[in-house]
């Protein structure tokens, strides 16, 4: 079996494929503090659990936004299954051009992402990313990635106004009946998800015009679904984008 991991700012999530079948999906809370070993005891109750052995595991592919994990959790892999993973980053063979200024820069999510996307639905695409960012990601008729937006997540919008106005309450984000609303509460969820949708809808709007093309956009991340249900411009939602490009990623490299 090959195991990925999609490492992002808040949640590190796993899959374990026979082929090109996803067997099995994990998410756990992304820790910076926690050392190789804690994640290895993590993952090998996980296993337990769904009758999985560590033995079982032949390949691994990591993909991370957060620079500090990726030394422990290689480390992690080499200990206790005792594999070199592959590594998402600018050395690996991804298919697809970047036409980007600095192609280094680009996050590995986001190559991942658009592998994914061009690999299941063809081109040419919008791949939007629901997460701690929301990324916009534009993917040729030829799977080339060609660049994109990067804006704050609807959940870091929601903490800023949480963090910085002394009398507004933390909220839970499900959208309102109505726009117009007499609440703070339910003002504040109209104004965070509907405004989060406009700007989504409105970004599309602008790639589209810019692009002068129509464009499937595909949507990801846990909140994605929710997203949908109010915008005007998301076709398809895929909660495990990011794995299936991991694991194209790998038959590429393997």
């Amino acid at each position: 079996m090959l195991l990925v991991f999609d490492i992002g700012n808040s949640n590190i999530v796993m899959g374990t494929y026979c082929g090109k079948t996803l067997m099995h999906h994990w998410r756990i809370s992304t820790d910076r503090q926690k050392t190789g070993d804690e994640y290895g005891m993590i993952i090998n109750d996980l296993f337990s659990y769904q009758g999985i052995a560590m033995r079982d595991i032949k390949a691994i592919v990591i993909s991370s936004v957060v620079p500090p994990l990726v030394v422990p959790m290689v480390k992690m892999c080499e200990r206790y299954f005792k594999i070199s993973p592959l590594v998402v980053g600018p050395n690996i063979k991804t298919g697809i051009t970047v036409h980007y200024e600095n192609p280094r820069t680009v996050g590995a999510d986001r190559i991942v992402n658009a592998v994914g996307a061009f690999e299941q639905y063809g081109g040419p695409l919008i791949v939007i990313d629901i997460g701690t960012a929301t990324t916009f990601d534009v993917v040729a008729d030829n799977g080339d990635f060609l660049g994109g937006v990067i804006a704050p997540g609807i959940g870091t919008s929601a903490d800023a106004l949480f963090q910085t106005a002394a009398q507004l309450p933390r909220i839970e984000l499900v959208p309102p009946k109505t726009i117009v609303c007499h609440n703070t509460i339910q003002g504040m969820q109209a104004g965070i998800i509907f405004g989060y949708v406009g700007q989504i809808d409105g970004i599309v709007s602008r790639i589209k015009n810019e692009m002068n093309r129509e464009m499937t956009v595909i949507a990801t991340g846990g909140l994605a679904r929710m997203i949908q249900r109010e915008s005007k411009t998301i076709d398809k939602i895929d909660h495990f984008l990011t794995l299936t490009g991991l694991r194209v990623l790998y038959e590429r490299n393997s």
